[in-house]
């Protein structure tokens, strides 16, 4: 674009100074006739001269000013490009952290149903052997009972053989 420009401008500024060329010849001409009594052709051709010059100088600074124009969306977009670069390079970067938690998130959840599966299995015997020592407690407290029952009797049968003594 910037090359179009100036080329543009570079034409421009060229058909510019060949009607400025053109216009000193006729100016030049009109001199030779202001000399014969023409001098009203003459300051007309002055001041057209004057107002081209004037154009001339304001498309100059035009021409520069687009040069800047360029020049700095030029910049802009070297900028935008740069961010876009480190944007993609950041999203990569997270992407694979993503990746990796997520890898470690499976890990995790594997651990958990591992140690969940253990865990009933421990509970299960847990409930096997508490039941089983109930069962041992209430035969202890059946064996107890009766023991009892037999020192009770025992007691009994030694205070009546000490009685018919």
């Amino acid at each position: 674009k910037e090359q179009d420009t100036s080329a543009h401008l570079e034409r421009m500024k060229k058909n510019l100074e060949q009607t400025v060329k053109d216009l000193q010849h006729r100016l030049d001409e009109a001199e030779q006739l202001a000399m014969k009594g023409g001098k009203k052709q003459l300051q007309k051709l002055e001041a057209r001269v004057r107002e081209l010059e004037n154009e001339l100088e304001a498309e100059q600074k035009r021409s520069t000013d687009a040069v800047k124009g360029v020049r700095k969306y030029e910049r802009r977009v070297k900028e935008l490009s740069y961010q876009t670069e480190e944007d993609k390079k950041n999203v990569l970067r997270l992407q694979d952290l993503v990746d990796k938690l997520q890898l470690k998130v499976k890990a995790y959840k594997r651990q958990c149903e591992e140690t969940e599966e253990q865990a009933n299995i421990h509970l299960s015997k847990f409930r096997k052997v508490q039941h089983e020592l109930e069962e041992a407690e209430e035969r202890a407290d059946i064996a107890e009972s009766q023991v009892n029952k037999l020192r009770s009797k025992s007691r009994d049968i030694s205070v009546k053989s000490a009685a018919e003594e």
